[in-house]
């Protein structure tokens, strides 16, 4: 079927404003100065919070 009333171009953009992408936003690791984002453990050291610290296994590459 097709649409009753044809939709114009300012309407659908107005619906469409909000759909932008939001930037990600990074908090620097406060034992390693590298970007990380919050609420999670960083990539690099495995550091949560002061009580908590993740032991990462290394990768090897053959």
């Amino acid at each position: 079927m097709l649409p009753v009333k044809k939709m114009s171009k300012m309407r659908t953009r107005t619906r469409r404003a909000h759909h932008a992408m939001k930037p990600v936003n990074y908090s620097v690791c406060p034992k390693c100065d590298t970007a990380r984002l919050p609420h999670t453990a960083c990539s690099s050291c495995g550091y949560v919070n002061p009580k908590i610290t993740l032991k990462l296994g290394k990768e090897e590459t053959a």
